[in-house]
């Protein structure tokens, strides 16, 4: 049973130090061959949102706001990505519990 308790104390300092991780975390997700640039945190916050002149045509603002959301689409995939990386080795051993006990990303 100690060795138990060992065992959680140890997943939970590792959790808390991925969950640390990823809320410092900075990542970019692009649409349109690099038009349209967002980046965003580990936790979901957009910081910045770049956008190439060449993407902006008064006649065709539709295709503008796709490539936004597109963006945005791939930099919280990367945010999907880096969660699995970062938290995959710290609950692996729960046997497919993640999902259950209510922690952030699962």
């Amino acid at each position: 049973m100690q060795q138990m308790m060992k065992q959680a104390q140890k997943m939970q300092q590792q959790l808390v130090a991925a969950q640390a991780e990823l809320a410092q975390a900075e990542l970019t997700g692009t649409a349109g061959g690099g038009l349209v640039t967002v980046t965003i945190t580990g936790a979901g916050e957009v910081k910045a949102v770049k956008i190439d002149p060449r993407a902006v045509d008064p006649e065709d603002v539709e295709t503008l706001e796709d490539l936004v959301l597109a963006a945005v689409r791939s930099a919280h995939d990367e945010v999907r990505r880096l969660t699995e990386e970062k938290m995959g080795p710290v609950t692996g051993g729960l046997g497919g519990l993640g999902g259950s006990l209510g922690l952030p990303g699962f």
